[in-house]
């Protein structure tokens, strides 16, 4: 059981990222999903989480507007898209599930974690 985080890089100011959360062993379709990020000497952040259940998204001040988290269920797949990308977006995400069904964000516990991809915003 395993999440692969993918699709991380370098992005100018105003640029666009899609990370991918793939899951292995693990149906993303019947757990909440979220993307955390840590970038150096801060802490880790959620940025965006989606339930299985009603779907909704929920996101951090610092990216609603900007970010969309979706599934791609019959890839088994999460998705991040992050618009319009700001310097202080840089960070290494993580995609992260819940390890009860039909949970709900807000009572999630992140159990099971992927490795990470950096994000770089630079111009």
């Amino acid at each position: 059981v395993q999440l692969q985080a993918s699709g991380g890089g370098l992005a100018h100011p105003g640029g666009s990222l899609r990370l991918s959360c793939e899951g292995a062993g693990y149906n993303l379709a019947y757990y909440a999903i979220a993307w955390f990020r840590q970038a150096p000497g801060k802490e880790r952040e959620r940025v965006a989480c989606i339930s299985p259940t009603d779907r909704d998204a929920a996101y951090a001040d610092s990216v609603r507007g900007r970010f969309t988290i979706s599934r791609e269920d019959d890839k088994n797949i999460v998705n991040l898209q992050m618009n319009d990308l700001k310097p202080e977006d840089a960070a290494v995400y993580y995609c992260a599930g819940d390890s009860v069904r039909w949970g709900i964000c807000s009572r999630a516990r992140w159990d099971l974690w992927g490795q990470g991809t950096l994000v770089t915003v630079s111009s």
